[in-house]
């Protein structure tokens, strides 16, 4: 997808600041983070949401998740972290690229939003 924001950050069109990468996947910060460690996983392939996976994309989500607990270790966070993704406007997705968001080095209250 050509117009797709993520899709030119997978593919280095548009800068971002990377802290994980593989042929697969990117993970990279957030522009606006919500909290003191805030990235993003997506997978290279455009996929709009969790509506449209199928078992093919087992693998890639799979690797989406190990990268991102990766990540919360890496980076001071593994006692306590959360993963998140919406799906469709009314859960407020803004970027229609399946992606994961990592939010963690504060507490996080329940309920979100």
């Amino acid at each position: 997808m050509t117009d797709c924001l993520f899709c030119k950050i997978a593919t280095k069109e548009l800068d971002s600041e990377i802290v994980h990468e593989s042929d697969n996947i990117v993970v990279f910060r957030d522009t606006s983070p919500a909290a003191p460690l805030h990235v993003l996983a997506i997978p290279k392939e455009h996929i709009a949401s969790v509506d449209e996976l199928n078992r093919e994309h087992s693998e890639v989500v799979g690797e989406m998740f190990i990268a991102l607990s990766t990540i919360a270790e890496r980076e001071g966070v593994a006692g306590g972290y959360r993963i998140v993704t919406n799906v469709g406007r009314d859960a407020g997705q803004s970027v229609f690229h399946l992606h994961f968001h990592l939010l963690g080095g504060r507490y996080l209250a329940w309920p979100p939003g």
